[in-house]
């Protein structure tokens, strides 16, 4: 994994976000990667649905539920700074508005170090960013889709 690799996604809804996010987060679970989601708003109702209608053993469904999903402040991720150092890898999902995410990343790139190899997931609300759909995907290498990572292709 490259250090600080920057992907994005696009979602329409919470639930959207979720489904299409909970097939990467195991699979990066799988891999013992550490997985921490940033989020502006509060997920653990609408993950708890989500994942009651899927098919993943009870012992993986506990393990995503233990997931912070409503982990909203920036700040804390400072607090996770040394951890970080320690880990192999961590993927890193930042969901909200454009503002939003433009902040979470300063801080990030503040708190977690050069060497980390870090994942981050930068998932924006389609709504929102309609129109700047183009612009957003050019300042990114890959896009998380529901079937996982994918280069994006230049038109």
């Amino acid at each position: 994994m490259n250090t600080k690799e920057k992907i994005c996604a696009f979602y329409v809804s919470d639930y959207h976000f979720e489904m299409m996010s909970l097939p990467y987060i195991d699979k990066r679970m799988e891999d013992e990667d550490k997985i921490v989601i940033v989020t502006e708003n509060d997920l653990e109702e609408s993950v708890k649905t989500v994942l009651e209608n899927t098919n993943l053993k009870e012992d993986k469904k506990k393990k995503i539920l233990k997931l912070n999903w409503n982990h909203k402040k920036i700040e804390e991720l400072e607090k996770m700074k040394a951890n970080i150092e320690d880990e192999k890898s961590i993927v890193i999902f930042v969901k909200g508005k454009e503002q939003y995410i433009r902040n979470v990343n300063q801080n990030i790139e503040k708190w977690i170090p050069g060497k980390s190899k870090a994942k981050i997931i930068d998932c924006y609300e389609i709504e929102e960013v309609g129109e700047k759909l183009d612009e957003i995907m050019e300042q990114y290498h890959k896009i998380l889709r529901t079937a996982g990572e994918k280069e994006i292709e230049k038109l």
